[in-house]
């Protein structure tokens, strides 16, 4: 055993490991306030709650862990922002009810990937499209990041110039140094203070509830929260390593979510998926120059979300300690390299130009209907202007 850990360990770095301290730090600062909606929409008990946070934490963190360990690709998984949406807008619906929907959202995730549906899908997508699908979605951070600037411009240009000097210097280490100088600056202001943590409430408990299965919740929560979760996360998060050069096993990963979701559903587990964003910060190069090392990254994650999920007491109150400009700037320098690439892969075929502009752009848009977000219909509208291209008249 100790012999097969020495490969594992000699993979690992420092940049690794920030690599995956900051997916898990933006997965978490920039939805973990819907999920909160959720669980108060659902009418939960803080022990509820705390739940909610425990399964959530352990379901991203062991799943993370395993597919990383298996493939040794960086497979990171994520909650389904999206469905916590769904579930915040939610009312009249009993926690018990919600919950057997749960448990039924994930039994059909695990159907469209033992089936291999999902992956003959993305087979047909080509790599271009792909490729402006992941652009379309990071960029929005990117432009938040700029954004941040006006709010609070000493902070976000310290982090920016730590940025380019480390990409001139020390290009491997360049997003750990961006977060250093980010911290530093925020305790130096004092705007980074633990003081009001409350170390009774650390660990989290698992809280079981029994789930009542209807037709009303099964139409009205289950199917959609499959829908958005599918459409709105696993295929930008298929999209994502794809773009990125990995030949994930696309069938077995979202099967392993699906059988993550069914079995900690009880517990508030509501949907597990692909992650896209975050694994995007694991996939490139600032994680490791060396692409068949960069799996310790999501390794990495998974080990910071178990912890956050045994924490789950508290981490509303760890994570609110950082100021919301630098997450956002981390996120959108730690993605600059990510985007560049995407872009260039997406233009590059003059044949899909056309096709892979129009779902960057689309997709970037942040435009939905019927409850699907912008990277489903970014890939419908590559999808008709790719059939229109290749379209001949008899």
């Amino acid at each position: 055993m100790l012999g097969r850990m020495r490969p594992l360990l000699k993979d690992f770095s420092p940049a690794t490991v920030v690599a995956g301290f900051v997916a898990v730090l933006v997965g978490y600062t920039s939805s973990v306030a819907i999920i909160f909606q959720a669980t108060v929409a659902l009418g939960a008990t803080p022990a509820q709650t705390a739940s909610w946070l425990w399964a959530l934490g352990l379901g991203m963190g062991l799943t993370s862990l395993a597919l990383s360990l298996w493939t040794r690709q960086p497979v990171l998984t994520a909650w389904s922002t999206p469905g916590a949406a769904l579930l915040a807008s939610t009312s009249g619906v009993a926690m018990p009810e919600a919950i057997g929907a749960f448990i039924v959202c994930g039994l059909l995730i695990v159907a469209a990937g033992a089936s291999g549906g999902f992956e003959k899908l993305m087979d047909r997508i080509p790599v271009a499209i792909a490729s402006a699908l992941l652009a379309g979605v990071l960029a929005r951070f990117g432009l938040d990041a700029v954004a941040s600037v006006k709010t609070d411009p000493g902070l976000v240009l310290a982090m920016a110039a730590a940025y380019l000097a480390g990409r001139r210097w020390w290009a491997r280490y360049a997003v750990p140094g961006v977060l250093a100088v980010g911290i530093a600056y925020a305790l130096g202001e004092g705007r980074l203070s633990f003081a009001g943590l409350d170390t009774s409430q650390l660990w989290a408990l698992p809280v079981w509830t029994s789930p009542t299965f209807t037709w009303h919740a099964a139409i009205g929560i289950a199917l959609p929260l499959f829908i958005v979760t599918m459409a709105s996360q696993n295929l930008p998060g298929v999209a994502a390593q794809r773009a990125n050069g990995y030949q994930t096993p696309v069938s077995a990963s979202i099967t392993v979510t699906g059988a993550a979701t069914t079995l900690l559903a009880p517990f508030g587990g509501y949907a597990f998926n692909l992650a896209a964003i975050t694994a995007a910060i694991c996939m490139g190069r600032e994680a490791h120059e060396d692409p068949a090392r960069r799996y310790t990254a999501s390794i990495a994650a998974g080990l910071f979300y178990v912890l956050l999920g045994l924490a789950g007491g508290a981490v509303a109150l760890l994570l609110g300690a950082f100021p919301r400009e630098l997450v956002v700037a981390i996120a959108g320098l730690a993605l600059l390299g990510t985007i560049a690439g995407a872009l260039g892969t997406a233009l590059k075929d003059e044949a899909h130009r056309d096709a892979a502009i129009l779902t960057f752009l689309v997709c970037l848009s942040g435009v939905s209907a019927f409850g699907i977000g912008a990277a489903f219909w970014g890939v419908v509208a590559g999808g008709v202007a790719t059939a229109v291209a290749a379209w001949r008249r008899p």
